[in-house]
């Protein structure tokens, strides 16, 4: 039966910036069992909102103890998950994502965003966030719909690859932003370590496609996760789907390269999930397929396509 997990957000549960395959696993879990973990906002201390008041215990300790490597995403883990082998894929079912404080920011950043020539006046501001009516309330006064996910989930990289920092999203997950990886999505990432060795982190409120501006609303957030072990499934990229569609991800610091490896994922799973051959996978990626800029702010860019599963 499966069991339920949940990890603190302490210093030891946590990395600031980067993931390692040398790190020791915060917890050890059995293929299907939930576990549920919290992260804090990107960012240090200059992206606290002026009324400290707001600022969790918890947030203001990580701040002032945990060492920051080369990002500024806090992310949970690594959680060992029993029996994961290389070439393995994890099963990473998002079963709910909470916004756990008040408050979030959103920023314009040196040198960072889409128009950073452009944008040259510098800006941090600190929406408040209305559980109630579910809403970010913006300082000019326009209300935002929230939909929060977690902008980092990972595996761990190859050993070899070593420390690697938190902003660039690559073939084991990380920061890839992606606003459709909502409660009731499920991420499927390929294995490169004994124990799969999962991360999450980087909470957002809301974000568009394409993350124009370098930030979501980041704020803190609490997910629950059930984590399975697929031995029957050989992942090379991400891959995702929902209760209605196929999601297959593109990676690459060129937004057209990053185009063509979502369509070339999405016409093999199709073909994997149906009789159909490849030209007719590709053909009917042109009539349903709906490309989407995931973002373009994080190193390589990101593009994923959408593909309805009723038409399989």
């Amino acid at each position: 039966m499966a069991r339920r997990h949940e990890i603190p957000p302490t210093l030891d549960a946590m990395v600031w910036g980067y993931f390692d395959a040398s790190r020791p696993a915060v917890i050890e879990v059995e293929s299907g069992d939930i576990v549920t973990l919290h992260s804090f906002p990107a960012g240090g201390p200059e992206t606290l909102p002026p009324d400290r008041g707001l600022v969790s215990a918890d947030h203001r300790r990580v701040l002032e103890t945990l060492p920051q490597g080369p990002g500024p995403h806090f992310i949970t883990g690594p959680v060992h998950v029993r029996g994961a082998k290389p070439g393995d894929t994890l099963q990473i079912d998002i079963l709910d994502v909470r916004i756990n404080q008040d408050w979030g920011f959103m920023a314009i950043l040196p040198l960072l965003g889409t128009l950073p020539d452009e944008f040259t006046d510098y800006e941090i501001v600190h929406p408040l966030i209305d559980h109630q009516r579910n809403v970010a309330i913006m300082p000019w006064g326009t209300e935002v719909p929230l939909a929060p996910f977690f902008g980092i989930i990972a595996v761990a990289p190859p050993a070899a690859w070593g420390r690697v920092g938190s902003p660039v999203p690559r073939r084991f997950g990380g920061n890839m932003d992606n606003k459709e990886l909502r409660p009731g999505a499920t991420l499927f990432l390929p294995v490169f370590n004994d124990g799969a060795l999962f991360y999450a982190g980087d909470g957002h409120a809301v974000q568009g496609d394409g993350e124009v501006c370098i930030t979501a609303l980041e704020t803190g957030v609490t997910g629950s996760f059930r984590l399975t072990i697929r031995k029957d499934m050989a992942l090379e990229w991400p891959f995702a789907e929902t209760a209605t569609h196929l999601m297959s991800i593109g990676l690459d610091d060129d937004l057209d390269d990053a185009a063509k490896q979502a369509v070339r994922e999405m016409v093999h799973h199709i073909c994997a999930r149906s009789d159909l051959t490849p030209n007719q996978a590709y053909m009917l990626c042109l009539l349903a397929g709906n490309l989407r800029v995931t973002q373009i702010v994080d190193g390589n860019k990101g593009i994923h396509m959408m593909f309805p599963k009723a038409l399989l």
